[in-house]
């Protein structure tokens, strides 16, 4: 199923392209020109409402023109400037800007490029803090099945995603792994938190006996599990984790990377889910996607902990040459700009129901097994096809481009999380493109 005529295609084969079946795609792409609201249009200005936030990252919509002046405006005083040992204003505003909208107790951000970016640093930082707070053996650093951090070697060795580490080898070796929390023996078409699954934070007291509480630096777990197909956490759970960490010294690094800046109704799960972490990462929705960016808030106690030293020595031998650039800095204001002044965050809790609503309507399209949502995210697991894991979902996937509709799509999951700016008409129009594309894709895989 393709979408551009060959005559309008770029050469396609110079780009290796990330995550992506290359010799597929490129014998069928999918090419997106260019974005305004709710929509990207193909080549031949085909519109194609956006039901994945691009990547789960543009939630004030497409276009922004508040954030492509700042970004303009910035770059036109400040191509660059280094980030070591010098400073430059916006990015200090960014990080003031940042801290008004953080849970109680974040006063300090520090800033890097990516999701994945923001996941090692965090590591960093725990095992920094605790060697700065006289505990330099608590260095074990626990993660989760099916959890992602992305893809640099720290987020691999504690996510727990098997095809995203199976071709590179030894990973970090003090890191082990909690059980992933979804079950849908119990919890199938649950709407928003599932009911069961607290007791499955008590697997952190089991790693706890084998491998001494003193010797842990962190736990980092992602709220509501993104990537993997959309795994709300069960009630009581993150509650539990925070029991858990609080007794026994060990840091709770929340991955926010996707439920950060208003998808789950609040600016951050910390604040959906009233539990309140030790650190948490960030990026995509920090700057609506328009520049890359990516931060790691920390408390108050982390960083002073992290100042007692010497004030000529380096706290933290660590960082990028693009850490706060002066484009992502302005792109971060004027994101927040939108956010607040078009209230955003809170719109994304007053839809929620009529999501949740027209999300789970699609119980009833053919091959469907389990229906999950919280805020505005949805989830769509599809029964795989014998023998061909993960086919029915690429199905849907390009059937439901080539009707208009832009997804997600992780094995036989399809997950969508489309801008804040969503309107009832359109989350309609969202869920009628799929259902057709379900439909479709059953009558080929019978």
């Amino acid at each position: 199923m393709t979408d551009t005529p060959q005559a309008a295609r770029p050469n396609l084969q110079s780009w290796w392209m990330p995550f992506t079946a290359n010799r597929q795609f490129k014998a069928s792409p999918r090419l997106l020109a260019r974005a305004k609201g709710m929509h990207y249009f193909t080549p031949d200005d085909r519109p194609i409402l956006d039901g994945a936030a691009g990547l789960w990252c543009v939630n004030a919509g497409h276009g922004r023109r508040e954030i492509i002046e700042a970004v303009t405006a910035a770059m036109g005083e400040l191509d660059y400037a280094p980030p070591f040992q010098m400073g430059h204003p916006l990015a200090f505003a960014a990080a003031e800007a940042l801290a008004s909208i953080l849970p109680e107790g974040f006063e300090s951000s520090f800033f890097v490029n990516s999701g994945s970016e923001a996941a090692d640093t965090a590591l960093k930082i725990a095992r920094a803090f605790h060697a700065a707070n006289g505990e330099p053996e608590r260095v074990w650093l626990i993660g989760r099945e099916r959890g992602y951090h992305g893809v640099n070697f720290g987020g691999i060795s504690v996510g727990g995603i098997a095809n995203n580490r199976a071709a590179f080898g030894p990973l970090l070796a003090e890191v082990d792994h909690l059980r992933h929390t979804h079950d849908p023996q119990r919890n199938a078409f649950a709407r928003g938190q599932p009911e069961h699954g607290r007791e499955l934070a008590d697997d952190l007291l089991g790693i706890i006996e084998q491998r001494g509480a003193e010797r842990i630096a962190a736990v980092i777990v992602e709220p509501m599990a993104g990537s993997t197909g959309v795994l709300p956490p069960p009630q009581g759970y993150l509650e539990r984790l925070r029991e858990i960490c609080s007794a026994n010294g060990i840091l709770l690094i929340f991955d926010e990377v996707i439920t950060g800046f208003g998808r789950l109704g609040a600016p951050f799960a910390a604040e959906r889910f009233a539990v309140t972490p030790d650190m948490i990462t960030m990026a995509k929705g920090l700057t609506n996607g328009a520049v890359p960016m990516g931060a790691v808030a920390v408390t108050s106690h982390i960083r002073e902990t992290m100042m007692q030293g010497p004030p000529a020595a380096i706290e933290l031998f660590h960082g990028y040459t693009y850490s706060g650039h002066p484009a992502a800095s302005a792109a971060l204001i004027a994101a927040l700009d939108v956010y607040r002044r078009e209230a955003l965050f809170e719109r994304a809790l007053e839809l929620e129901p009529y999501w949740q609503g027209a999300v789970h309507s699609l119980r009833q399209a053919p091959n469907v097994i389990d229906v999950r949502d919280i805020g505005l995210v949805g989830a769509v697991e599809l029964a795989p096809v014998d023998g061909r894991a993960g086919a029915r979902g690429y199905d849907v996937l390009c059937r439901a481009f080539a009707g208009g509709l832009l997804v997600r799509v992780t094995g036989d999951t399809v997950a969508l999380s489309p801008p804040l700016i969503i309107s009832e008409a359109q989350i309609d129009e969202l869920v009628e493109k799929l259902a057709d594309a379900i439909a479709s894709s059953s009558r080929e895989f019978q």
